[in-house]
């Protein structure tokens, strides 16, 4: 069993030949990718190959996205993006809470590595989703 069908299997995911290009490819991202950018590489591929529709591709995104393993990130610009969870840094709310980088220049979005604090928010509140992006412009463009 490869390490990816690992994952899959510990968060109750049928390893499917679907399910494993999907997961590898969102893996491989070091920033968030709009469906657009996914339908691209699986769609029209599936769509010649025969091998999955439209309708199977969401579908696995919603699960991954349901179990944890990937969340989907609202930066501003009114298009979906999804990138990897963090399964070890899940909070008491059950959420990787982390920030999040738009560069204006490139439109990509990325994860950060800094978290959100989760102290002080009083115990009877209950938190169902965080959404902080900061924006600018990332080293790569910097570099330009």
């Amino acid at each position: 069993m490869t390490n990816t069908e690992k994952i899959l299997f510990t968060k109750g995911i049928r390893p499917t030949e679907m399910r494993l290009k999907i997961y590898k490819y969102l893996r491989r991202k070091t920033y968030a990718v709009t469906l657009k950018e996914m339908q691209k590489v699986f769609i029209a591929k599936s769509e010649k190959n025969k091998t999955a529709n439209r309708t199977t591709f969401y579908r696995n995104l919603k699960t991954f996205e349901d179990k944890g393993l990937i969340h989907q990130i609202n930066d501003g610009t009114g298009v979906a993006k999804f990138a990897i969870s963090d399964e070890n840094a899940k909070g008491k709310y059950g959420t990787d809470l982390h920030m999040h980088f738009y560069c204006t220049k490139c439109g990509k979005t990325s994860c950060l590595p800094n978290k959100i604090s989760e102290e002080g928010l009083p115990d009877d509140y209950q938190v169902s989703d965080v959404n902080l992006v900061l924006k600018g412009i990332c080293e790569s463009c910097r570099k330009k």
